[in-house]
């Protein structure tokens, strides 16, 4: 692509965008670099990476590169036979942890989640945990190497130890020592020039056994080195030099592990900035809530509710744009500042993000089409260095364009023969257009000439477009209609701004009555374009009201059915445990009998078993007719049953309330709960519950509340892959849920991840009312991927 077209449509300030969303100085190198290509198959597959790279950061957050910096300075010099530094050797050791922490952010937490084009990147990470490991275990810090990285290092320090321990305590006794008393200026220790020494009052210099090292500003004290501990001072230089060539050793064992491992390092190095680059551009998508574009080599654009990724995005008015389907050149016209030239700018530049690889500010199955080459001839051309006025530069540009274009290019011009006779300005911009329709170029173009939209009203594959403008607020809606010519309204808007009428009758006096006629015609046009898709819209949003009620209506019969069967569920299994109790009850008389008569029992035993087992057996039968018929406080007989009646289905062993009056074939419609059936009148009677038993049931409402709710509410809820809004909201409902279940202890599982989520959910925790106490989990429970949550009773 021409770097004027990248320029000109604000292609770099998109790229400047992506460059600040990269972590690595080598993904911002980049993000720099990137430019729009023209192979579909590649695009497609840049588009797909981004598209993964924003699923895998809504579910598990940012890729961890925290940390990481630029380490191929430190590469070439390992490579070269140099020593590298404690901090050198520290950027490669935190290079090698960013390389884990990516590596297992790619493991699969849920086996549903896939990413297979990311997922070959993230395989050819190989983190190199021996050479990291040793990296820490050496160096503590950027400037400080540990005792243990090697044992001739703690033995030179344990030396240096003691001997500083020594001339300590041999230059504590001379400084408290009588006879120096009055020689010394404080009792103190000091340090100069790498040496231990003491302060001494000038006077006494001679005196003092010792050499000088330094003196103090005002010359009244002199710092010496006692005599007696200048063989110590020696130990500890040599000591402090052995101590420099241990470490300078350390330093060189490490820089060789990191030269015999570069070509590793250099390949992590290579995949994890790409991987940087990639999660870049799913960044800038989310913040522009873009979305992956079709494509197409047709020269098809279908854009649906795009919006200019730099506008702010609280005001941008979103635009529909189409070219390439029924026509290949759109002349976009209407006043000033009424968005041509945003809706111009718009086209090209989605075409170059969408070209580059970046998901594009605008509804899901937006279409784009892959040119080799996007021209842009917009804004003000004027060059005084050139010596060319505003239509030559332009008209330089136009020349150039002409001399590049193929039949598979994009051409925006914005007031095309502008800036020069009116008449002639008009002929030129038609005959360009006409030169472009053509060769079949795909054409964009802004004018206010009325002699376009006139040739686009008369001509094959051109089509008119404009902005709407309100002329009432004297604001434009920036609303892009296609279809329709836009008008100027210069007259109404300079009558609106307080221009006499006598002055504008005068000037439409000047005005043809062809064109007032043409005017009035695009007035009408707009008007009616204007209701059309007014009334598409409200068509668009009965058809959603009604697929949602569609939908409400078949879940709310699927309840019902799953309802009617658990009832008749419940019937049956009552019945067969009343049966099954029958039976074992039966079989244990019979066998008291057999036992009473292998033992040849009197007759009157016998028979008062017989007797038992008689009696039982009516017990039993009378049960389940108990089980069919529910006995209730009030049993009235079915007269004048009417609407709004309480009646109790014996059939289905349930109380409902009569929908209506009994129809010709003696049934009735009953509401039972969320269920409606139809029952014969005769398996109805009338119910009324007792003040007992409304007693009783409001006394174990919460309880039933309680047992009905624990047969559905998991012990845990999973979070992961939700952002912190929905997350929160999804696990105040779930405690809600839990509590009134009685559950005591439950799980949330938020995921490891950045933390963010994790954070939010304890912090909210922390003011639940249900919430009595909480920990991260343990080894076994998820650890800190989970929350463990301990509920107050209900």
């Amino acid at each position: 692509m021409n770097e004027k077209a990248l320029k000109t449509l604000e292609y770099t300030k998109i790229r400047d965008m992506l460059t600040a969303k990269a972590l690595s100085p080598m993904g911002k190198e980049m993000c720099a670099e990137l430019e729009p290509i023209c192979d579909i198959a590649e695009i497609t597959r840049k588009q797909k990476e981004t598209t993964e790279a924003v699923n895998m950061a809504l579910k598990k957050g940012r890729l961890p590169l925290g940390g990481i910096k630029d380490i191929r300075r430190q590469l070439e010099r390992a490579l070269a036979g140099g020593t590298l530094a404690i901090d050198e050797l520290m950027a490669v050791g935190e290079f090698l942890y960013v390389c884990r922490k990516v590596k297992n952010y790619s493991k699969q937490e849920n086996k549903a989640d896939v990413f297979p084009v990311l997922e070959k990147y993230f395989e050819l990470v190989k983190p190199i945990n021996s050479v990291e490991n040793e990296i820490t275990r050496c160096i503590l810090n950027e400037q400080e190497i540990s005792d243990d990285a090697s044992s001739g290092l703690r033995a030179v320090r344990r030396e240096i130890r003691n001997a500083n321990g020594s001339i300590r305590d041999k230059l504590n006794t001379i400084i408290y020592s009588a006879a120096y008393k009055t020689m010394l200026q404080d009792t103190v220790i000091t340090i100069r020039n790498d040496r231990y020494c003491v302060p001494v009052r000038a006077e006494y210099q001679s005196s003092f056994p010792g050499m000088v090292h330094d003196r103090s500003n005002t010359g009244s004290t002199v710092f010496m080195e006692p005599t007696a501990v200048i063989q110590l001072n020696n130990k500890i230089k040599e000591l402090q030099s052995r101590e420099k060539e241990e470490i300078e050793k350390i330093l060189a064992e490490l820089t060789s592990l990191v030269a015999e491992n570069a070509d590793i390092i250099e390949a992590d190095m290579n995949v994890i900035a790409y991987l940087d680059f990639v999660f870049a551009k799913a960044e800038l998508s989310l913040k522009m809530n873009g979305s992956e574009p079709k494509f197409n080599t047709k020269g098809i654009i279908d854009i649906r509710k795009g919006r200019h990724p730099l506008l702010d995005e609280n005001n941008v008015v979103p635009i529909d744009i189409n070219l390439g389907r029924t026509f290949n050149t759109l002349l976009i016209t209407g006043p000033n500042t009424g968005g041509k030239t945003v809706a111009l700018k718009t086209l090209g530049l989605f075409t170059l993000m969408g070209q580059a690889g970046l998901h594009i500010p605008a509804f899901d199955s937006s279409e784009l089409a892959v040119f080799d080459e996007v021209f842009a001839d917009i804004g003000d051309e004027q060059s005084i260095e050139q010596s060319l006025s505003t239509f030559s530069a332009h008209m330089t540009n136009i020349v150039r364009i002409l001399d590049n274009v193929t039949p598979n290019s994009l051409v925006l011009f914005d007031e095309l023969g502008a800036g020069t006779d009116p008449t002639e300005g008009a002929a030129l911009a038609m005959a360009i257009i006409q030169l472009l329709h053509k060769m079949n170029v795909r054409t964009a173009v802004t004018t206010h000439y009325s002699e376009l939209k006139v040739y686009a009203l008369s001509t094959e594959g051109v089509e008119n477009a404009c902005c709407e403008f309100n002329v009432e607020t004297l604001r434009p809606t920036y609303k892009l209609l296609i279809g329709i010519p836009g008008k100027s309204n210069a007259f109404a808007i300079s009558k609106k701004l307080g221009l006499p009428d006598y002055v504008i009758d005068s000037a439409k006096n000047f005005i043809s009555s062809e064109n007032v006629k043409f005017e009035d015609v695009i007035t009408d046009l707009e008007i009616s374009k204007k209701s059309v898709i007014y009334e598409q819209e409200r068509a668009e949003q009965y058809r959603k009201e009604a697929e949602r009620l569609k939908n409400e209506v078949e879940a709310q019969r699927t309840k019902i059915n799953e309802q009617k069967e658990k009832i008749l569920a419940d019937a049956r299994e009552k019945a067969r445990e009343v049966y099954q109790q029958a039976k074992e009850e039966s079989d244990r008389i019979i066998k008291e009998l057999n036992k009473a008569a292998r033992e040849k029992a009197n007759q009157n035993k016998l028979n008062e078993k017989r007797s038992e087992l008689k009696t039982k057996v009516s017990d039993m039968d009378e049960l389940i007719e108990k089980s069919r018929r529910k006995k209730v406080a009030a049993v009235k007989p079915i007269k004048n049953l009417k609407a709004g009646d309480n009646v109790y289905v014996v059939s289905f062993d349930r109380t409902g309330v009569a929908m209506s009056a009994p129809d010709s074939n003696g049934e009735v419609m009953v509401q039972c709960g969320n269920m409606k059936i139809k029952v014969p009148l005769s398996e109805l009677t009338y119910y009324e519950a007792t003040k007992e038993t409304k007693k009783n049931s409001s006394k174990n409402v919460s309880s039933k509340v309680r047992a009905g709710k624990s047969q559905f509410i998991a012990t845990e809820i999973d979070c992961r892959g939700q952002n912190v809004e929905e997350g929160l909201g999804n696990i105040d409902k779930y405690l809600d849920d839990a509590y009134l279940a009685g559950l005591t202890t439950v799980t949330i599982i938020h995921g490891k991840g950045t933390g963010v989520l994790r954070a939010a959910v304890q912090k909210y925790l922390r003011t639940n009312p249900h919430v009595k106490s909480f920990r991260p989990g343990v080894f076994g429970e998820g650890e800190m991927g989970v929350t463990v949550v301990e509920l107050k009773n209900s």
